[in-house]
């Protein structure tokens, strides 16, 4: 089926009409085929505003967005994940015990909810599609656990057919240590691991991953023991280089490992603060995220509300302290780059904003770039290019 301005287009050519209309008006729809869908909070209990997952079109510099659509009646769809052929999103709920799964409609970016199903736990806070797109995985942070819930082929779920239990001595942290709480399913580059930072139990887990059955095996390592009391929270790896780095929460720090990719293994190399020296007030770290040249990493801070730059060296992976640029708002629990990796984008949960940052591509410095997008209680992006 051709698209409404294909239509448009065509008709202006057969009926003679002037070549210089079509063809800026066609490469104008073009442009504007990179979608946002921003998760939220929504209940009083996380003293939220949000109402849903919303939708916006995101113009070409990236630095404005517009409204598409808002999907209600939903419970804290507050973690996201696109498939990679942008046809698909699934929502973990904040709270809740299930995952859910939306149709995209490639023109509009509009979502058509299509079904939910059992996360095998309760409260998950992140998940992730497996490379082959029949698996979807979900962190349970309440029940510390890892549900693996199978993928149709017209992007349905089924419910759970694998829980794995994170086991392990809790953390010191009286409050947010009390039990396991995974926070991430990170794939390694080969899709043969999936990595589970556990923010209550001080450890980073990593299993091998079957791709016929979905099942997580321990691998003979187990996991990676971290500094006690630092509370790994999301990782990511390097593109190239056998390194992983992966944000801790409760320590404000970033830890450099070495990745042995045949076993799985992980081995410390360093260990940073996410803060300025000179600050010394309360904060707790939340998002990571790599530059499309892997040049520069990029931490987000709850408290000095702050996104931290880190150079990235090329050779090792070691880390940097390069700048610390203000947030523009309270408590980023989110920060991600768009696919072109020209601009970062801050979801400060508390300010109701999504503030929009250009890239500097030789530098990494960051400039806030046009106004903020009012959303409320942002706590995850993700984005689908209609043009692939």
């Amino acid at each position: 089926m051709l698209e409404p301005m294909d239509r448009l287009t065509r008709r202006a050519l057969l009926t003679g009409a002037a070549a210089s209309f079509a063809a800026p008006a066609l490469a104008q729809t073009r442009a504007a085929r990179l979608f946002a869908y921003v998760g939220c909070y929504t209940t009083p209990e996380r003293y939220a505003r949000g109402d849903g997952i919303h939708v916006y079109r995101v113009d070409a510099g990236g630095s404005g967005w517009v409204p598409v659509e808002r999907v209600g009646e939903l419970v804290n769809p507050s973690f996201l994940a696109m498939r990679r052929d942008g046809r698909f999103l699934y929502a973990a709920h904040g709270d809740e015990s299930y995952a859910s799964a939306f149709a995209v409609e490639p023109a509009s970016g509009r979502l058509t909810p299509l079904n939910r199903a059992a996360s095998g736990g309760r409260n998950g806070v992140h998940l992730a599609l497996d490379p082959a797109g029949r698996f979807l995985i979900v962190a349970n942070y309440s029940s510390g656990s890892v549900g693996v819930l199978p993928v149709a082929a017209d992007g349905r779920l089924s419910d759970a057919v694998h829980v794995a239990a994170l086991p392990g001595q809790p953390g010191p942290h009286r409050v947010e240590q009390a039990s396991s709480h995974p926070h991430q399913i990170l794939f390694d580059p080969s899709g043969r691991f999936v990595v589970v930072p556990d923010k209550g139990l001080d450890r980073v887990f990593v299993f091998t991953f079957d791709r016929e059955t979905g099942k997580l095996t321990p691998t003979v390592q187990g996991s990676a023991v971290a500094r006690s009391g630092s509370g790994p929270r999301h990782g990511v790896f390097h593109p190239r280089l056998t390194v992983l780095w992966v944000l801790n929460e409760i320590g404000s720090t970033v830890t450099t490992y070495q990745w042995e990719a045949e076993r799985g293994h992980l081995r410390p190399a360093q260990i940073l603060s996410s803060l300025p020296a000179d600050y010394t007030g309360e904060n707790t770290a939340a998002e990571i995220a790599l530059s499309r040249d892997a040049r520069f990493l990029y931490c987000s801070n709850r408290g000095h509300d702050s996104i931290a730059t880190f150079a990235v060296d090329p050779a090792t992976g070691l880390l940097s302290a390069m700048a610390w640029t203000s947030s523009q708002g309270r408590t980023p629990r989110f920060i991600t780059l768009d696919p072109a990796g020209r601009m970062l984008y801050a979801a400060n949960e508390q300010s109701d904003t999504i503030v929009p940052f250009r890239v500097d591509e030789g530098s990494g410095r960051l400039t806030p770039a046009g106004a903020a997008v009012s959303n409320a209680s942002p706590v995850t992006i993700v984005f689908a290019d209609s043009n692939g």
